[in-house]
């Protein structure tokens, strides 16, 4: 189910990236009315042609707002306006920041509010992919770091232990088909993502991750799923597996997803 859309992570988002908006709406109405009598003297056109492309400006940076408020409402929203709303969380998160330190808002909540909002995009958009072109990308800090397994590079090297959340996030990739990737860095996880060309990914990881890593991605469908940070940040984390199959099966087609767990439950009593 679809979580509450006034959920107060969310509103912190929202807020700043309607005021970002507002402000960039004035900053280029103010532009456009100061250079009016310059552009004026070279040609009685220039003025008229910088306010249309002004005008094209803030509506695309208005509608994106409105998409996103839309979505988070529950509303109907249209394909080309989706797009906007991806586009303009994506090109107005840095904006937030800044208006976030000016009221002493922590970057990681605004982070978090960023993830959710995103997310929530996503949901709405109702994606719907075959499993084997979902990709689950995780950082290698969920690997227990006195493990002598390296599955950096292949992961089917993990002996399933229990020990970490690796072996959970293993057989989830088995029993539904879907590509699962380990990468020690942004660089080597743009790399799998573009070897294994998912249409879909289900990324686990923190806030600063997580969001930069769906900015890269734009515009490939990605739903975070936060880690969980027992020891600190980036040491042994692990993921919440519920939830990670629940961002999964958000991806799936039900008839699929169906087909997928029987075939899961007739091998565990053959076992």
């Amino acid at each position: 189910m679809m979580e509450d859309a006034f959920k107060p992570k969310k509103r912190i988002f929202m807020a700043l990236t309607s005021v970002s908006a507002l402000l960039g709406a004035m900053m280029i109405y103010m532009v456009w009315r100061v250079t009016v009598p310059g552009l004026a003297q070279i040609s009685w056109l220039l003025p008229i042609v910088f306010g249309l492309v002004g005008a094209v400006l803030v509506a695309a940076l208005l509608s994106g707002v409105l998409g996103i408020v839309m979505a988070l409402l529950g509303l109907p929203v249209m394909k080309l306006l989706f797009f906007w709303a991806w586009k303009a969380i994506n090109i107005l998160f840095p904006f937030a920041v800044v208006l976030g330190r000016l009221f002493n808002i922590p970057r990681d909540r605004i982070e978090q509010s960023f993830i959710e909002v995103s997310n929530n995009l996503v949901l709405q958009h109702k994606v719907k992919v075959s499993a084997n072109r979902i990709m689950i990308l995780t950082p290698h800090c969920i690997q227990l770091d006195t493990c002598v397994h390296k599955i950096t590079r292949n992961v089917e090297n993990c002996r399933q232990c229990g020990r970490c959340s690796v072996g959970e996030m293993l057989g989830l990739a088995h029993k539904y088909g879907c590509h699962f990737a380990v990468a020690t860095g942004g660089t080597l996880a743009r790399q799998m993502v573009k070897q294994a060309r998912p249409k879909a990914i289900v990324a686990v990881a923190c806030e600063r991750d997580l969001t930069s890593g769906i900015q890269d991605v734009f515009p490939l469908p990605v739903l975070g799923v936060l880690n969980e940070r027992p020891f600190g940040p980036c040491f042994n984390t692990r993921v919440d597996i519920k939830k990670l199959e629940t961002a999964i099966l958000a991806f799936m087609d039900d008839e699929e997803a169906k087909e997928k767990n029987a075939e899961a439950n007739d091998k565990a009593a053959q076992n």
